[in-house]
Order: structure tokens, then C-alpha cells, then sequence
């Protein structure tokens, strides 16, 4: 497969994947900024989320004050954040055009449909009541994506380099999110309505309260919250999940290459491990912190590694 090629594909993935993920953290910290109490904790909230999504330090450079309407403004519909809805979508369809023969036509009419559909919204579709309703349809056209991928697209290098990029982009997501609450994880957190908050509030960014009531059968718990999105290997978007069909993708990626690999079969190889032989209460007694930080930190170094070995070494 020519580099070019296999570098939309895996940008397709990633920009697909970073649509959705705003939106269902758009949706969780407007819950939690609802009932946040005073003010100045629902701003917090609004700044978590800028942090996670990595649009802190430019949304900073545009606005004096962070306000709710300027952050769902940015994270949304303004073509000036690369990160925002309207940016990611646009990428992805881009991605998409220039691949499009790889793609199988329910791929295409399901990104292309939902470029379409985007292009006709006004600022109208974020305000007030409108918004969840917004960000339900950002999800879904997402899922709509990702399920037509799953059911129709041949197991072949194209499958691979696009479902690497969802799958990277997706173990990216999780960390962060949790990095940003990780006081709430910490051993010494008071188990108070606030806490309690902030762990429902990570479950329902990465859809995941459900599966923890299934998993567990017990009221929320932060140990038991950090696991499940850690080192529960049956949750999709746990660290653990993620990782690990990382290295399976790039082992597949090789065997159809000459067996070719490089460094960046090394790094995703030393995350899946660290990650399968890990346990939750020596991960919090070294600092769950410390810990995201350093997953962070090889996901981006994971990331450029598969670039300059495989595609044409563009960064997000």
C-alpha cells in the first residue's frame, strides 16, 4: 500500500474517532456544569475538558474569559479549532475523499452524508435545547461509521491502518479524560456527592456507566472506575483494549509487509504489557497522575513513530 495512502486511512480513523469523543465529553460537562455549584466550579469543569481535548492553550489565545457559550462554541462549530466537531469532520471526510476507492460505498455515503448534514447546520443547532440533540447526532453518525467499517470493509492493510488510527486515537481519549480527574482517584479522595460526580462523569464520557454497574454490580467506586477504564480488557475503550489491538494491528501491518517493524512495534508492544501485567492498586500507590502522563507521553511518541515508519509522517 503506498504511504500516502495508508496515511489517510489512519487520519480517517482519527479525526472519525476525535468527532465523537468531543461530543460525548461535550455531553457529560454540560451535565456536570449543570450542577456544579458555585460558578466558579462549573467553570472548572469547562477548563477539564479543554485541557482534555488538548484546545486549552489555543482557546486561550482567542478568548480572555472562558465562558460556557465560548467553550461549546470552540469544541463545536468553529473552523478555527483544529479539534473542534466541525474541524474534525471536515478532515475526515477530506481523508476520505482522497481514499475513497478503498472505501466500501456504506463508508462513504456514512461520512460523506455526515459532511453534508454538517455544512447546513447554523449556530442555531448548539444553542439552548438544541445542543444535546446536536451532540446525540455527532455520536451516532460516528457509530454509523465505525459499524459500516466493521461489517463491510475486507480485512486487508486498508482495514488495518484505519482502524490503527481509530483505535490510537480512542486509547488517547480515555487517558485524558482521566488525567484530568485524577484527584478524584486519588486514595485520599472523600467518597462526597462531588467525587461521586466526577467518577459518573468519566464513565459517561466514554459511555461506559453501564458497563461498570454489568462489571461490578456495586455503586460507584474509584478504584473500581480507574480499573475498568485501565486494565479491564473486556471494556473496548479501556487503556488495556486499546493497546492491545494496537500491537495485534501493527503485527498484522508487518506480516503483509515483509515482516518489516520498527520502533514503533517496540513502544505499542512495552504498553500492552505494562499494561496487561499492571494492577490497579500499585498503579494509584505511584500516582494515577504520573502514570496517565506517561501514557500520554508514548501514545504521541507511538503515534509519530508509526508515521515516519509507515505513512508520511503528518502529525494531528
Amino acid at each position: 500500500m503506498l504511504s500516502r495512502t495508508a496515511d489517510s486511512l489512519f487520519w480517517l480513523g482519527r479525526y472519525s474517532e476525535r468527532a465523537g469523543n468531543v461530543a460525548r465529553g461535550l455531553a457529560a460537562t454540560l451535565r456536570m456544569a449543570l450542577l456544579a455549584n458555585p460558578l466558579s466550579a462549573a467553570e472548572e469543569e469547562w477548563r477539564s475538558l479543554m485541557i482534555a481535548t488538548g484546545c486549552d492553550p489555543a482557546f486561550r489565545t482567542r478568548h480572555a474569559v472562558l465562558t460556557q457559550d465560548a467553550a461549546i462554541q470552540w469544541l463545536t462549530l468553529d473552523p478555527g479549532n483544529p479539534a473542534s466537531v466541525a474541524a474534525c469532520v471536515e478532515a475526515a471526510r477530506r481523508n476520505a475523499r482522497t481514499v475513497r476507492t478503498a472505501l466500501t460505498v456504506d463508508m462513504w455515503e456514512a461520512i460523506n452524508d455526515t459532511w453534508i448534514e454538517f455544512r447546513r447546520l447554523d449556530s442555531s443547532a448548539i444553542r439552548g435545547d438544541r445542543l444535546p440533540g446536536f451532540l446525540d447526532w455527532v455520536k451516532s453518525r460516528t457509530l454509523l461509521f465505525n459499524g459500516a467499517a466493521a461489517d463491510t470493509m475486507l480485512r486487508d492493510d486498508a482495514w488495518s491502518f484505519l482502524h490503527l488510527g481509530t483505535i490510537l486515537e480512542r486509547a488517547d481519549n480515555t487517558a485524558r479524560l482521566l488525567d484530568v480527574r485524577h484527584a478524584a482517584f486519588a486514595p485520599e479522595a472523600a467518597a462526597d456527592a462531588a467525587n461521586y460526580a466526577q467518577w459518573q462523569a468519566v464513565l459517561r464520557s466514554v459511555s461506559a456507566l453501564r458497563a461498570f454497574q454489568h462489571v461490578y454490580h456495586a455503586r460507584l467506586d474509584p478504584k473500581q472506575v480507574a480499573e475498568l477504564l485501565i486494565l479491564r480488557p473486556e471494556l473496548p475503550r479501556s487503556l488495556l483494549a486499546c493497546y492491545s489491538r494496537v500491537e495485534q494491528t501493527l503485527d498484522a501491518i508487518a506480516s503483509t509487509s515483509g515482516g518489516a517493524r520498527g520502533e514503533c512495534h517496540r513502544l505499542a508492544g512495552a504498553l500492552h504489557a505494562k499494561l496487561r501485567y499492571g494492577r490497579i492498586d500499585g498503579l494509584l500507590a505511584d500516582g494515577l497522575h504520573e502514570f496517565l502522563t506517561g501514557v500520554i507521553d508514548q501514545n504521541i511518541a507511538l503515534g509519530h513513530e508509526i508515521g515516519s515508519f509507515y505513512l508520511n509522517g503528518r502529525q494531528p
